[in-house]
Order: C-alpha cells, then structure tokens, then sequence
C-alpha cells in the first residue's frame, strides 16, 4: 500500500492565495493571443498589430453599414519617445513608435457609456439587433483589446452638440472630460487614436506597413460600394465591389472570360476561369475578410461545380469543372459564429442565430439559379467555360495513371512521408479546431513547416523546432525546374509528390496542413536558386498557395559578432559594421550555411524571433510572365539583366584596434 504522504512529497501547495481575478484589462494584456491572435512587430500581413487597426475601423465599418457615416479616415504618424528604461547610456537613437488614429463620421457611441464601451469587455450596442445587424464585431471584445494593448489610447465622440473624451493607459483611465457641450467643427462621429504598447512581451520594435494597411482597406471598399476610406491622404473607394476585387488580386493574369459578377440581398459573388491550376477563393462575411474560408466559401465551391455541371448535362468531373476557377464571395449574417476571435474561418451553420435558412442554402440557392440564368443568357462565356473544362479534364486524363499510382503512395506517406518530420499542430485538422473561448491555446495559426536542403540542414532545425508547431520537409538537393511542365510532374517526380502530399493540397487549400510553408535554404547562389525552383513549383501548380500569404523565406544569420561578454547574430553587411563598432574586440564568424548553425543557436532563430519574408505578388505581376522570364530559356534580355547586376563580391580581411 502507498503511503499518502509519500505521495504528496513533490505536491505543489495549493490555497486560497493562489486564486486570482484579473480584471478585464489586464486579462487581455496577459492574454493578448485570446483576443487578437499573434503579436508580431508589423513585419508580416498577419500579425496583431493590424488586427488593432482593423478592429478600430470595424466600428466605423458597422457605422457605414447602418446608413451613417460614408466617410472614414485613417492616418498613422511617427511619434518620438525616447529611449527605453534598460537602454540607460544607450548609443541607440530614441525609439519612433507610431500612433493611429480613426475617424468616422456615424452616430457617435453614446456619450453616457463610452468609458465603459472601450473598457469594460461584454460591453457595447451589438448585442441589441435594432442599433446593429449583420455586424462583425458581436462579443464586445475589439475596441477593449486595443485599449489594453496600448500605451495610450483615447477616445472622442461627437452627438447632437455635445462630445466627451477619454484617455487611457495600458487600458486604465487617466483623463475623462465628461459629456460638455460643443459648438466646434465636428458636428458627428467617433475618433479613435491609440499608440501600440511596445515593452517586452508585447509588440516590440513595431512598424506598420502601409502595403499591408492598404490591401486592408482596399478590401473594406470593395465590400461597402458607396465607402469611402482615406489614409494618409489617398482614397480607397470601389464602384463594382467584388468585380473590382477580382480584378486587382488576379493582376495581368487575363480572366478566359469576362468576369461573371451577380448580386442578391445578403449576397454578392464573382469567379472566372484562368489558365492556371487549381482553384482560388476570396471569401468574406459581413465585410469580414475570411481568409480561412468557413461554411460560406465551402458552399461557394460546391454550388459552382454543381450548377455548371447540371447546365452543361454531361458526365463532368467537379474538379475538372473547377480547374482555373477565381472566385470570390461576400455574404451577410446575423450574429456570425468565427472559430477565432481573430474571426478568419467562418463557424456559422446558419444564417441567423434563430435558425432558418443555412448557409449552405443560402449560397446554393442563389448561386443555382443566378449563375445558371446567366449561363443560358451568355452562351459566348459557356463556349469559353466548357473548352477549358474539357481542357482540363484531358490533362486530368493524361496524367489519371501515374496520379493513381502517386496517390496510393500518398497515403502510405501520410503515415510514414519519407521526407517530413511532422508536428502535432496542424491547421485544418477538424480534431484541433477550438472555440473563440479556447483561442489563447489555439496554435493553429502557428503551423509551419520548413522546407530544407540537405540531411545537416535539416538536422539542425529538427534538433532545434518546436515539436508541436513546426514541421521540417527535407529536400535531397536541388528540385526539377518545373516550368512549362505539365502537373503529371507533381506525381511523377517523388519530392514533389511528397511535399504535395505533406501539405495536403491536391484538391485546393482547404485542408492545408500548416499556415506556414517556409522555405528554408543557405544565402548563397545555389540556396537562392532552389528557391527560385520550389516558387516556381508553388507558382505553377499551387499559386493560390502564395497569392494567399502562406509562402514564406526564412531568413537566417550571415555572421556571429562576438567576445567575452555578449554575442550578436548579423542578417546583413549593414548589421554587421554595427555589431563591430559596438563590440571592441570582435571575434566574427561567416556562417556558409544552415548546416553550420548549431541546435542550441538555430533555436533563436526559429522561435519568438524569427525572420520571415512573406512572398508576395503585386497588382502587376504576371505569374505567367515572371515565370517565363526567370526560369524559361536563357533570353538574352535576362542575359543582359543579369550583366547589369553583375556584383562581384571579395573576402576582405580587416583589422581591428586592441
């Protein structure tokens, strides 16, 4: 028998004093990933930095969406604030951060509770469908969070000539002017101005980008026609909503066919065919931008298969018929239901919290009898439409033998892929989707995986990585230039059949294992290059990959600058003359690749402070055309580019003073 007290020996004490209540505020600022998912320093399109923007304007978007308001303005300026406490006799010029502010011109919240609108959480109109309906912002969270995670936040309403103002700290209260009458020139409507905390744990070193803010508030336009967004002086405004959207986010990749834009209550939708492969979608509920998709998007996908395939009555495979497909739809719901609070999957089943119609419906329904009386009206588009199906479907023919050996092997390599150190989290696995209520736990977002060069690379990542987040696909060298190949390549060629595989996309990104795909090499000339092959064979075969932000480039050391007491990590020539002149006597190290970089020091690179460039298009890029010029036949205009651009860099040796 067990003696109890021996149980109990390594009993951690358990009492009254460890019960603790956090108020509101600090709730969120020990928490902040519950409430705004990751933090970030503004470097990447989806960390919390943004989401405190987008939440500040969600409000005002809510306004416009009511009747109020077709104005809303946005600006950011540097703001200086001196050096920080642990940088006593620092070298380093004072740190800028950045203030925002927001400003519409709607109802104004109610002055009486506007203290506690931003401050008090489960607090707000939206919870009352007569001032709000179809909003986004339904939990009384946003406007909360990026008051808790600011160093300075303040708030001013203007109603029937009167105003009140409020300032904050870290989400205290230190200054309330009170409800006062006003005869000034704002007449009505909210500002918003609030600084981004950047001490330790929280956003430090932030920067916005005004790309990243931009596409955001693009998006906001092309979702309210009507709307017009200003920051910093250029307007965002949209006259054909989702048709315009389309058109921007596709660039100089031609559409086969003028594209097809319908409208109903509740519900706009618009798609084409392209030449490329796959399939792509812009989903978006109640102007929410649902870059996960969710129950709307999933029904999208369907109704569209469905519908073509009944109009043109014949034995089409779905995914032949969705082949090239760009689409995109924006629905509204009562009381929408998010799998996160940073509201990027759609939950919702139906399209009001009292039941009635769902969404799967809703979507079918319209998209049945809208597309398929637009089908019969066009029959110059169905032309277009049904030689591209049967394109397709002879690609998918030629290559049915190969693709069937490839996908048995599949699924042995899901048990047991040869090339993939998997983890545990992975992003649309239906097992480890939770509940807003969960979301500080939720690392879904965090799934990544690494796609290495070579055993030593690969080791030392695998040694260093986080088990339960990052995943590590090694490459045995460098990959077949995929360019101009057809996709039997994606199953013939074993990597890649593996890697296809590994991130389960063959059928689209809905069931995408990771969040991340980071592609891991050495910054030398046959690191680039591979590179340049794994984003051509993203490009080629899985563009939608990259045009929805989930490519990523690792960025890893080129030296260590160091000495007795301290020890710097360059990324550049730049970063490194500046560890020297702050180390007197440096002892430098040029790491020549991955391989070289131990477990114990890769696990700074990979972790909270990883480097990643998202690889982006812009509006005018081509992929048809980048494709061609960088990895086609040696044209003599790439010859001549690259003559120009020729540097040639020496080993210096320099010396440095005792």
């Amino acid at each position: 028998m067990i003696d109890e007290q021996e149980l109990n020996v390594n009993a951690v004490e358990y009492g009254d004093e460890n019960i603790i209540h956090l108020d509101d505020m600090e709730h969120i600022r020990r928490r902040p990933g519950m409430y705004i998912g990751k933090l970030g320093d503004g470097s990447h399109s989806d960390d919390g930095i943004y989401v405190l923007i987008k939440e500040s304007i969600d409000n005002s978007i809510d306004e416009f969406r009511m009747g109020e308001g077709k104005v809303i303005e946005v600006e950011i300026k540097d703001i200086g604030q001196g050096t920080k406490d642990n940088e006593q006799n620092s070298e380093e010029s004072p740190r800028s951060c950045q203030m925002v502010r927001v400003r519409d011109y709607g109802r104004g919240i109610p002055l009486g509770k506007l203290v506690e609108v931003v401050s008090v959480l489960n607090t707000g109109g939206k919870y009352d469908s007569k001032a709000f309906k179809k909003s986004v912002g339904l939990n009384g969270v946003g406007t909360k969070a990026v008051n808790a995670l600011s160093s300075y936040f303040a708030v001013e309403s203007y109603r029937e000539g009167k105003m009140r103002r409020a300032e904050f700290s870290q989400g205290k209260l230190v200054k309330d002017s009170g409800i006062v009458d006003y005869d000034g020139p704002e007449k009505r409507g909210t500002i918003i101005e609030f600084v981004p905390d950047d001490e330790k744990g929280l956003f430090e070193n932030y920067h916005f980008r005004d790309d990243y803010i931009e596409e955001l508030l693009r998006n906001y336009a092309y979702l309210n026609t009507g709307l017009t967004l200003v920051y910093n002086g250029n307007k965002f405004v949209s006259k054909n909503g989702l048709l315009d959207l389309l058109i921007a986010n596709m660039g100089n990749d031609d559409a086969l066919y003028p594209i097809i834009h319908l409208k109903g209550e509740d519900i706009e939708i618009a798609l084409t065919h392209t030449d490329q492969n796959g399939e792509e979608y812009y989903s978006f509920v109640n102007g929410q931008h649902t870059i996960q998709g969710g129950t709307h998007q999933a029904a999208f996908r369907e109704a569209i298969g469905r519908t073509i395939k009944e109009f043109f009555n014949k034995n089409q495979d779905l995914a032949d018929i969705r082949n090239g497909v760009v689409g995109a739809i924006a629905i509204n719901v009562e009381e929408p239901v998010f799998e996160s609070q940073t509201k990027v999957k759609l939950g919702s089943k139906d399209m009001s919290p009292t039941g009635g119609v769902s969404v799967n419906k809703f979507v079918n329904d319209f998209v049945k009898t809208q597309l398929d009386n637009f089908l019969h009206k066009h029959p110059e588009i169905t032309e277009v439409m049904l030689q591209k199906i049967q394109d397709s479907e002879k690609e998918r023919k030629a290559i049915a033998a190969v693709s069937k050996v490839a996908r048995e092997r599949a699924k042995k390599n899901l048990v047991n892929n040869p090339k993939l150190r998997d983890c545990q989290i992975h992003l649309n696995d239906p097992k480890q989707v939770k509940s807003a209520k969960d979301a500080d736990d939720d690392l879904r977002l965090e799934s990544s995986i690494f796609i290495t060069e070579g055993l030593s690379a690969s080791g030392s990542i695998t040694k260093s990585r986080d088990v339960r987040t990052q995943a590590v696909f090694s490459l045995r060298g460098k990959p077949l230039n995929s360019y101009g190949l057809s996709k039997s390549v994606v199953y013939e060629n074993e990597e890649f059949n593996c890697l296809q595989s590994a991130l389960n996309i063959e059928d689209g990104l809905d069931e995408l294992r990771y969040n991340k795909v980071i592609i891991a090499t050495d910054a030398d000339v046959d690191g680039m290059h591979i590179r340049l092959l794994m984003l051509t064979f993203f490009l080629q075969f899985f563009p939608d990959l990259v045009k929805k932000g989930h490519v990523y480039i690792l960025q890893t050391p080129l030296f260590r600058v160091k000495d007795k007491n301290q020890i710097v990590y360059c990324y550049s020539e730049e970063e490194r003359q500046k560890a020297i002149k702050k180390i007197k006597t440096p002892e430098i190290t040029r790491f020549k690749g991955l391989g070289e970089i131990s477990p114990d020091e890769f696990k700074g690179f990979i972790g909270n402070s990883i480097r990643l460039d998202q690889v982006t298009l812009r509006k005018e890029d081509s992929v048809k055309e980048l494709l061609a010029y960088y990895m086609g036949k040696n044209t003599a205009e790439r010859q001549q580019f690259i003559i120009d651009n020729l540097v040639i860099e020496e080993d210096r040796v320099e010396e440095f003073d005792e």
